[in-house]
């Protein structure tokens, strides 16, 4: 009798630690579970997020933490899958957000590279325009200065020819002077001959006559 009584003593205390050791390991999960959760709703980025998702997941701790030892396991998963659920919201509204987020940085670097560029083209037409300017301004002024040349050259030329028709004439009036000149020594030299020519003459009668006049002269005799 005493030996039963001690068999069941023993049975009623094996049964009582394994009470303990399952209301340990709930409280283990529970606290695993919470202790993730508030980790997710305390972050100051992703706690804002899965509000839905995260009391669901609450209330499967909460459904946990009443289960029976048969409803344990299966509220166990549903609480871990509702912790993991409130999680991956979490973190794929984070990724939307930053999805936006980029997306709108994306359009303004657009916005910013076509404000750039028609600033670019802007500058880069302003700069053509002034090249065809004074491209232009060049031109106008290489026709002036061709103008300007052309005329001088007429002018030149036209003194070219006047100082040539005048080299001619001078030519002219000093062959005519020379000829002149020439004539009038001729005329000089047949002057002096027939000067010349004229004394000699006049001089013969006169010794003639003297000659005639004189008496001949008598000799005496010795």
């Amino acid at each position: 009798m005493k030996r039963s009584t001690r068999v069941l003593a023993g049975f009623a205390l094996a049964l009582a630690a394994l009470g303990t050791v399952h209301a340990r390991q709930d409280d283990i999960d529970i606290t695993r579970l919470t202790s993730s959760l508030d980790q997710l709703a305390n972050d100051p980025v992703m706690g804002g997020y899965a509000r839905a998702e995260q009391a669901r997941a609450r209330d499967a701790i909460a459904r946990l933490a009443q289960a029976g030892s048969r409803e344990r396991a299966h509220a166990l998963y549903l609480a871990e899958r509702r912790v993991d659920l409130a999680k991956v919201a979490a973190q794929l509204q984070d990724a939307q957000v930053k999805l936006v987020q980029l997306d709108r940085e994306h359009d303004q670097i657009l916005l910013a590279n076509s404000r750039r560029e028609a600033q670019l083209a802007r500058r880069e037409l302003e700069r053509q325009r002034m090249q065809y300017q004074m491209a232009l301004e060049e031109a106008a002024r290489l026709q002036q200065q061709g103008q300007a040349y052309s005329q001088a050259a007429e002018q030149a030329r036209a003194e070219a020819e006047r100082a040539k028709k005048l080299a001619a004439a001078q030519s002219r009036v000093a062959r005519a002077a020379r000829h002149e000149a020439a004539l009038a020594a001729q005329a000089a030299k047949a002057m002096r001959s027939e000067l010349q020519d004229n004394s000699s003459t006049k001089a013969a009668p006169d010794r003639h006559e003297k000659n005639r006049h004189e008496k001949p002269k008598r000799h005496k005799r010795p």
